[in-house]
This record gives structure tokens, sequence and C-alpha cells, in this order.
């Protein structure tokens, strides 16, 4: 079964927003592969975050891929806004709509990697037959609306459940919540690849400790020095 590489998202949820286009220039200097975009409607999770609009407006600050992780219900409506706003993965949850095939569908009409993300309590036998329609599987390792969240240890066996779905299938496996150098050889070891952490980098938000803590949680997961 082929490896895929460990690449680490930091969750901009965490980031001072007041100078944002700044932290997103700092995470990318700081080595992270993807930019998670953590979109909230008050609605599916119990919290408000950005759209679209805010999203495009740092597009232009970093090349880095956008992982875009709609929290939102319904979801077919802003995914053209999303994709046009400069995301490159769109992610949403196996809930946020009637038609989980239709929609994993749009996303890819749009030209854009299609993601499902899955909460604690969705079993991965929810996406067994939309898995070959899928670019990214996304397990929530908290209850999503919050960050800052403890990790579920349950996530480890959904992980692995999830990455015996995949098999060889190009498809990545991410995590996201609860994420730190502490347990990410764990999350590795169950069959992830991507790593979103969110206050584990951006935690009193000093651009000058960003890669130090990307490259320990990468080093962590991967067994070697970045």
């Amino acid at each position: 079964m082929p490896i895929r590489p460990i690449r680490i998202a930091p969750s901009i949820l965490s980031a001072d927003f007041s100078r944002l286009g700044d932290e997103v220039r700092a995470i990318d200097a700081g080595g992270a592969d993807y930019i998670h975009v953590d979109v909230m409607d008050g609605h599916f999770v119990p919290n408000i975050s950005f759209g679209a609009v805010v999203m495009k407006a740092i597009r232009a600050v970093t090349t880095k891929p956008f992982d875009v992780h709609l929290m939102i219900s319904p979801a077919d409506a802003y995914l053209a806004d999303f994709a046009a706003g400069g995301a490159d993965i769109i992610t949403i949850h196996a809930e946020a709509g009637p038609h989980l095939h239709r929609s994993l569908q749009a996303i890819r009409a749009l030209g854009k990697k299609a993601g499902v993300a899955l909460n604690p309590a969705t079993p991965v036998s929810a996406i067994q037959h939309v898995i070959d329609d899928v670019d990214l599987v996304l397990v929530m390792s908290v209850n999503p609306g919050f960050g800052g969240q403890s990790f579920i240890p349950e996530a480890l066996n959904k992980l692995r459940q999830a990455k015996a779905l995949i098999g060889a299938r190009p498809i990545d496996l991410e995590v996201d919540g609860g994420v730190t150098a502490a347990n990410a050889r764990a999350i590795a070891d169950a069959g992830a690849n991507v790593l979103v952490a969110g206050s584990s980098i951006f935690a009193g938000n000093d651009a000058s400790t960003y890669a130090g803590r990307i490259a320990a949680i990468r080093e962590a997961a991967t067994g070697r020095v970045a």
C-alpha cells in the first residue's frame, strides 16, 4: 500500500484575526504544507467564524493549498463561492446536505478536490458508498465548533477503520482536533497523513514560535527531524 507524505495543516481558526494576513505568511514561512480554513455557520456547529470573502482576502498572501473545512449546512449553495475564493480542497460533512454524492460531484465539477468529514459519532460506514468520489477523508477528533479541545482517543480506532476503507486509493486521511506533538506519532501510526493543528501551533500568537511547533509535530509524526 503506498505511503502518502505527512502534511501539517495549521488551522487559522486559532490565528490572530486582527493580523490574519501576517499570520498566514508566518505559518507559510514556518513550514505549513496546507492552510486549513475552518468555516462555521452557527447552525451546523455552535460557533461562527468567517466566510468566503475573508478567505479570498488572504488568498494572495500564500501559494500554499487552502484546505477548506465547511462546518456549515446546507453546504451546496456556498461551494462555488469558496471555489472562486481560492479553495484547493473543499471538505463537507457527511450530514451537511441530503445528497452527499451530488455534493461531492459539485465540488469536483468546480475543479477542486473533494473531502468528507466525519464527526465523532458518525461511523466510517457513512462514506463507504462514496469513497471513490473523494480525495480526502477528515476524521474529527473533537466535536466541531470550537478550537482548543482535547483529542478524543476513540478517533484513533476510527482512523484505522477509515484507512482500511481507503485501501490503496490515492486519498488523503486527515485528522482535526486536539493534535499536538505529543499525540502526532499515534495519529500517524493509525493512518493519518494530514494533521490539522490549531492552538498547538498558534498558542500565544507569537509568529517566532510557529516554525518550531510545526517542525515538532512533523518530527513526532514522521519519527525524524524535519
